[in-house]
């Protein structure tokens, strides 16, 4: 899944971090997080919200019985379950097939001090 944590031999004193995140690599980091996490959260809060209002305002939907002693609002409490553990396994998929790469490749120049030298390169 990921590289093995540094070792305590590694000195990332000299690492500028504001140039890290300001770099077009990071930013582009951020972006491809970002184009995923907020419109799974907005859809997630709207689906819960939704939830909730059922569970307040529609008391006769919510306790129709679908079988036996389950009713609806049983079955949507359950797909709210669901859809976190789903949404938890997308964004995992995501993560090792997007972010993943795109992190290592960072931190490995930072770490082999190559980023430093294109930063150098970049301000001459």
């Amino acid at each position: 899944m990921g590289k093995e944590a540094l070792s305590a031999d590694v000195d990332l004193s000299h690492v500028d971090y504001p140039a890290v995140q300001q770099s077009p690599e990071f930013q582009e980091l951020r972006k491809t997080h970002r184009s995923f996490v907020f419109p799974v959260l907005g859809v997630c809060l709207a689906w819960y919200l939704a939830y909730v209002l059922l569970a307040v305002y529609a008391v006769d939907f919510m306790s129709t019985r679908v079988f036996g002693s389950i009713n609806v609002a049983m079955i949507l409490g359950l797909a709210q379950v669901v859809t976190t553990f789903a949404v938890t396994m997308w964004y995992v998929h995501f993560a090792n097939k997007r972010l993943d790469p795109k992190a290592e490749a960072i931190r490995d120049e930072i770490e082999t001090g190559l980023f430093e030298e294109a930063g150098e390169e970049v301000n001459r």
